[in-house]
């Protein structure tokens, strides 16, 4: 029982993350059905990480996880999530 709540709950929060990004706002603004291109966005980039260089993904890993990772810093703070312009450059986790 204790593996199905912890898959729950780590879906739950992969949702929330989603919801975080403030990604269905932007795709519900053109498109009705937000489910279908924030899943193929996640696809496309899954895609991409996989097929890129190996020297290169986790370069590209490493400033999504600072980005996310000042994102939920900022929401911790109730700041205004940085969801705009051009990927930060790492600060230090």
């Amino acid at each position: 029982m204790l593996d199905r709540r912890a898959r729950t709950r780590r879906l739950i929060e992969l949702g929330g993350l989603v919801a975080k990004s403030g990604l269905e706002e932007v795709v519900a603004a053109v498109e009705p059905d937000a489910r279908a291109v924030i899943l193929g966005a996640l696809l496309h980039l899954a895609d991409e990480l996989r097929t890129m260089k190996p020297d290169a993904s986790p370069a590209r890993i490493t400033a999504y996880r600072d980005r996310g990772r000042e994102a939920l810093r900022a929401a911790i703070r109730d700041e205004p999530s940085p969801r705009s312009g051009a990927m930060a450059a790492p600060r230090g986790a």
